[in-house]
């Protein structure tokens, strides 16, 4: 499910940048993985692989930002019959990092890859995450082989999973892809991309789920000063998310299956977060009448408009409550599904940059060979929610931190002006205190004043911008 991605560019020294190093070292990003960890990464990129299914045969493509190089998945998409067929190849991770090992202790201290707006902080070491792991094009790659037959409306009939040598044949990216998709030149295993997705917006909308499209910021540096600019994803964008969800569907599936697994959950948002978002959208001028629900208003937003751009950022703090719940022993949990996707969800496809995925991969290899998961998943099971719990804060952090140094870079040079604003929050111990929305820029920051009118319009002044405090202050005008 997304966070919100942010992107900036500007020279290693400027104020941006520098505030970003400075926040990582505050909060003891490690910089480099310790000897021992990059030798086991060193020897398991040069390993060879035993005899497992080959599907070198089938032509694969990725679909991924343009520069990105730490590749999880590939696919391929075919007709079955009246109905279609789903390949979908996730690295194969286990192949490289051995359990109990020096680089299996240090992923699960790092337990996910944490993004910056400048650079990222990888789970695994680049020579195997960008490299032996990665699957790049015209290369042969361990892979966890997911085949997932579908019906003529898009609805799951057959699931397998295995593990396979595969080989991708193009990278692609989103506008490339979308160019081929809409001028009629893509092939057919890309051309069913649109048709397959589709289907699948189709049966999300059917059963209540939701997928935000969250648009990338993009802060560029020019002279010293910084703009705010949005790249609203393309209607690939969220075909290709929606064959990660269906695998991810499948998987949860198997684990509900089998008796074992661990489940992405996310209770129903509370009244007090939905109420938060409304006076968000009322803020940033987005008509959301009473009757109409969450669902359907986010289906309703256009990413391209820069206002709803921006309430689909500050939508991604529902997401906030999701977490992973393990059952074993064939005893279920109370809570299986994910209120965003309305179904029993479970993280399997990416297992580069997220430690829970490579144990889930496990858990589906063995519940489709009908076999009891390796001892080391079963050992580390009950410890990964914990685990990835504190990834999620740390990540969460992070994302929170550099929003902050951002928005604070993009005002540093209008201390003392007056802006629109509404009030979004204020704190219940400190009614002096609150959090305020601009309508432009869409900035959201921390307010002191007495009677502050939570809900409604207010004229503010902003006292702090200071990239380096990572900070926005506002005051009543």
């Amino acid at each position: 499910m997304p966070r919100r991605h942010i992107r900036v560019t500007g020279a290693p020294e400027a104020l941006l940048r520098a505030a970003l190093t400075a926040l990582r070292t505050e909060l003891g990003v490690p910089e480099s993985f310790p000897a021992e960890a990059m030798a086991e990464g060193e020897r398991a990129a040069r390993m060879s692989f035993g005899t497992v299914y080959d599907a070198t045969d089938i032509p694969f493509f990725t679909i991924d930002p343009p520069t990105s190089t730490d590749l999880d998945q590939a696919m391929h998409l075919s007709r079955q019959g009246a109905g279609y067929r789903v390949r979908y190849a996730i690295a194969d991770v286990a192949a490289f990092v051995v359990p109990g090992g020096a680089l299996d202790e240090e992923t699960h201290r790092r337990v996910m890859t944490l993004y910056f707006p400048d650079e990222k902080t990888p789970l695994h070491p680049t020579l195997l995450s960008e490299g032996a792991a990665s699957l790049l094009p015209d290369q042969v790659r361990p892979a966890a082989l997911w085949t997932i037959d579908l019906d003529a409306d898009g609805r799951t009939r057959d699931v397998d999973v295995r593990r396979a040598l595969v080989r991708s044949r193009a990278k692609l990216d989103y506008e490339g892809a979308q160019k081929e998709i809409d001028g009629k030149t893509a092939e057919e295993p890309l051309a069913l991309l649109a048709e397959v997705g589709q289907l699948r917006e189709a049966l999300e909308v059917e059963r209540g789920g939701i997928s935000l499209n969250v648009p990338e910021q993009e802060i560029v540096e020019r002279d010293g000063t910084y703009e705010l600019t949005y790249r609203a994803p393309l209607p690939a964008d969220g075909w290709n998310a929606q064959i990660s969800l269906l695998t991810g569907m499948a998987a949860a599936d198997l684990m509900l299956a089998s008796g074992t697994g661990v489940l992405r959950t996310l209770p129903a948002a509370p009244d007090g977060a939905v109420g938060r978002l409304r006076r968000i959208a009322h803020a940033l001028h987005i008509d959301w009448p009473h009757h109409v629900s969450y669902a359907a208003l986010i289906r309703s937003l256009d990413p391209h408009r820069p206002h709803h751009a921006a309430f689909l950022q500050e939508c991604t703090t529902l997401l906030r409550g999701a977490g992973y719940t393990v059952f074993r022993d064939g005893v279920l949990p109370d809570i299986t599904t994910h209120a965003a996707v309305a179904a029993p969800y479970a993280h399997c496809t990416a297992p580069l940059r997220r430690l829970v995925d490579r144990y889930a991969s496990e858990i589906c290899l063995a519940a489709a060979a009908d076999v009891a998961p390796p001892d080391w998943v079963l050992a580390a099971l009950d410890a990964l929610p914990h685990e990835m719990a504190g990834g999620g804060r740390l990540a969460g952090t992070v994302e929170r931190e550099c929003v902050d140094i951002v928005e604070a870079a993009l005002l540093k040079d209008r201390v003392g002006e007056e802006f629109d604003a509404c009030v979004v929050e204020v704190e219940e111990r400190q009614p002096d205190v609150g959090t305020v929305q601009l309508e432009s820029p869409a900035v959201i920051g921390r307010i002191e004043g007495e009677h502050l009118p939570l809900g409604e319009r207010l004229r503010v002044r902003l006292t702090q911008a200071d990239p380096g405090a990572a900070k926005v202050r506002f005051a009543p005008a």
